[in-house]
């Protein structure tokens, strides 16, 4: 894992004694709320609708054990005993006082954490594959070029004040897992013919308002090249990107007014003096950041998943534990083990102290005291001997940490919605709820196969709802709360917008839809077909067939 070097400590450092003395004054009068708001915003401190809402780092996903425990710490010492993993690999709690924020900050700086540049008009935390370093597919670990990102984007003064706020996003595999395409700025690695490693960069994705899958921009662009090549992007960007109205001012409306060939050149005349200057990448700097992460000493090891699963000395239940939630690592005789945090009725991506203390405690014991946060709201154990899973396995299920259902039916990936965010229309978490236990047959799940669910809580779609294989969009129609149902979105490489299927409906007409949906899914599909190839082949209208039916 990455470790702060004096540099970045004296810098968090230094964020939490402003931040303290702008709390102080803010506190006592000095500071009116208009003038602390982009304040608090720059340290990722939101007034949502009951208390402040504090939004946590995790740069590309990963942490140790001691990182996981500092979190634990704040839950239950300054929240109400839990926190709230997002799609954006970072963790969110709800109920915090202003007051406390400084002391937080100060807690998660002592463990090389904190919480700059998770809200604001800035780069925000870059994310990458939850399985970057150990996924069998992997060209390269990602998390080597999102480091240098973020010591590059990490208050860059050109771009601390961007028309709209900017996410970029990092793969090092040809599965993405990283959802590339819908960010402003993606990366996905690959080789050239001479099997040189660089980038498709991939510009102009995103959801929310005007969800737009992004454009290639460069097809292969040179590792040396990708901060000068990324400058000149966001300059671009920088100088045209509108700012007198909100809803306008991400790069997608700027790469689709101008068109992708317009932007190209003008990308290309910024970046030519630059792509030589300072900013060419040396390799000796790739090099230096690569010994940050350098693989752990693996233990020589033989089997895999597949041989442990067919097993007919495995308990079955184990069996379907491993089946789903265990991926192959590149190492034999290791495994990538997903923690699902969508127990049923649970509420996705929450994990209380307690369990987040077990799972550093796993961590220390099972995986070489890593941890990764997934887009999924999951949690990920990078480091598994395939020997230690039936122990693992054991002790996750007693901590309620052990549902068999990654990638399936009750996986689902659901924003805070109007529990919780002054921005929502309606209700996300009920519905994941009574979708989980309307799903909760594992059996059932595994026969339905890969299938996920998305709920945003509004058009902002923090849940992603417009690439969920099924995504539900919470809407407001005169004070009452009603959702809209997409199909056949997808976020993967072949990543698709879903589209509208029928009305927005309450509740409880959505879920017998879904549910409709399932069952018309699993009459029609091909053998071993997946939800998502059934809808692409067939397309939404066999679904409204169900609608009809229904009606």
């Amino acid at each position: 894992m990455y470790q702060y070097d004096a540099h970045d400590q004296a810098l968090v450092d230094q964020r939490v004694s402003e931040f303290r003395d702008q709390v102080s004054r803010r506190l006592s009068g000095a500071l009116t709320e208009d003038q602390f708001k982009p304040l608090r915003l720059m340290n990722g401190l939101y007034l949502q609708l009951h208390a402040y809402m504090l939004r946590v780092a995790i740069p590309y996903g990963t942490l140790s054990s001691h990182q996981m425990r500092v979190l634990a710490h704040i839950a239950r010492r300054y929240d109400r005993g839990y926190g709230h993993f997002t799609t954006r690999q970072n963790i969110q709690y709800n109920w915090i006082k202003l007051a406390d924020a400084p002391d937080i900050l100060a807690d998660l700086a002592a463990e090389q954490m904190h919480a700059i540049q998770t809200s604001g008009n800035c780069i925000r935390n870059v994310t990458s594959d939850p399985w970057a370093g150990v996924a069998a597919d992997e060209i390269e670990d990602p998390r080597i070029a999102a480091e240098i990102l973020r010591q590059w984007s990490t208050f860059h003064p050109e771009f601390s004040f961007l028309p709209r706020k900017f996410k970029i996003a990092i793969t090092g595999a040809p599965t993405d897992r990283a959802a590339v395409k819908v960010h402003d700025i993606g990366l996905r690695m690959h080789r050239d013919e001479r099997g040189a490693v660089g980038y498709e960069v991939i510009v102009g994705g995103g959801l929310g308002r005007t969800p737009i899958i992004g454009k290639t921009l460069r097809p292969f662009l040179p590792k040396e090249h990708l901060l000068s090549y990324l400058e000149a992007i966001m300059r671009v960007y920088n100088t045209h990107g509108r700012r007198d109205n909100m809803y306008k001012a991400r790069i997608k409306i700027l790469v689709e007014a101008l068109g992708i060939d317009e932007f190209r050149r003008q990308v290309e005349a910024e970046w030519e003096p630059l792509r030589d200057g300072a900013l060419r990448l040396p390799p000796e700097t790739y090099a230096a950041i690569t010994e940050r992460f350098a693989p752990p000493l693996y233990e020589q090891r033989t089997g895999s998943v597949a041989t442990l699963v067919r097993d007919p000395e495995t308990d079955p239940a184990l069996a379907r534990w491993v089946q789903a939630n265990v991926a192959p690592h590149k190492v034999p005789g290791y495994g990538i083990v997903n923690i699902s945090l969508k127990g049923t009725g649970q509420i996705p991506g929450d994990a209380t102290a307690s369990q987040m203390e077990l799972v550093a405690k796993m961590a220390d014991l099972y995986s070489l005291g890593e941890i990764r946060v997934t887009h999924e709201q999951n949690l990920v154990l990078p480091h598994v001997r395939l020997s230690d899973l039936p122990a693992l396995w054991r002790t996750l299920d007693a901590g309620d940490l052990a549902t068999p259902n990654v990638g399936l039916i009750s996986d689902i990936i659901a924003c805070p919605g109007l529990d919780y965010c002054s921005l929502a229309n309606a209700r996300s978490i009920p519905l994941a709820q009574a979708l989980s236990e309307r799903f909760s047959d594992m059996t059932r799940a595994q026969a339905i196969g890969p299938l996920h669910i998305n709920i945003s809580g509004c058009i902002n779609a923090c849940a992603h709802h417009h690439v969920g294989h099924i995504g539900v969009l919470g809407v407001d129609r005169k004070g009452e709360e009603l959702y809209q149902i997409t199909l056949g979105g997808r976020s993967d490489e072949a990543a698709a917008l879903g589209r509208i299927v029928g009305p927005a409906v309450p509740a409880h007409q959505a879920i017998e839809m879904i549910a409709g949906f399932v069952d018309t899914y699993l009459a029609i599909r091909h053998p071993g077909e997946l939800f998502i190839d059934t809808v692409e082949r067939l397309g939404t209208a066999p679904f409204k067939e169900t609608l009809h039916a229904a009606a």
